[in-house]
């Protein structure tokens, strides 16, 4: 069975997006990718306006949830730009990338992200929010951290210090302790074993 690839375009709606590098490759979170990145998403903003939400940068890959303005879906068009610009960026500051297929060399890709991303439309509040609370305890899930709090580059610092989130919040001191998403799994893009 065929995969289906279809987007949902609604325009000004809010979006939860998980973007990963090639094989999985650690060094999103490494200088100088950090700041690179941080600095395409802020020119990306001037270029198509849209507000971040909730972000996480993770080795491998981010989770990231935006709203677009009123009457504008177009979303593939800034991510097609930021991993363009990353990927320039990158191998100009001397980067590697990873070995790609012939196929992907003839459709002029490099090997530093997957060539696809996983997005999904939040339906509505509850779905916000569990989507919400999915990114800022990505860096938990996968025993980066015990506490979100922990993990440097998460917005969950800023959700803390606007009060949606205590500072301790979601601090998991046993396998039990953790959060559930099971609820949600099908629409992060995100393999248990990621």
């Amino acid at each position: 069975m065929m995969p289906d690839y279809r987007r949902y375009f609604v325009p000004g709606g809010t979006f939860f997006f998980t973007l990963v590098t090639n094989r999985r490759r650690r060094f999103l979170t490494d200088v100088p990718a950090r700041p690179v990145l941080g600095s395409l998403f802020r020119r990306c903003q001037l270029r198509w306006p849209f507000q971040i939400n909730a972000i996480v940068l993770l080795p491998e890959h981010l989770h990231a949830m935006w709203t677009l303005p009123s009457g504008d879906s177009n979303y593939p068009t800034r991510w097609g730009w930021i991993k363009k610009e990353f990927t320039k960026a990158w191998l100009q500051l001397g980067g590697t990338e990873e070995p790609i297929s012939r196929g992907r060399q003839r459709e002029r890709r490099r090997g530093i992200w997957q060539p696809r991303f996983w997005e999904h439309t939040i339906k509505d509040e509850d779905d916000f929010e569990r989507h919400f609370d999915y990114i800022h305890y990505n860096p938990v899930k996968h025993k980066h951290v015990r506490c979100p709090r922990d993990w440097q580059w998460s917005s969950f610092h800023r959700w803390a210090a606007a009060g949606v989130y205590s500072n301790d919040w979601a601090c998991s001191k046993t396998r039990t302790q953790e959060l559930d998403f099971s609820d949600i799994e099908d629409s992060v893009g995100e393999p248990e074993d990621l």
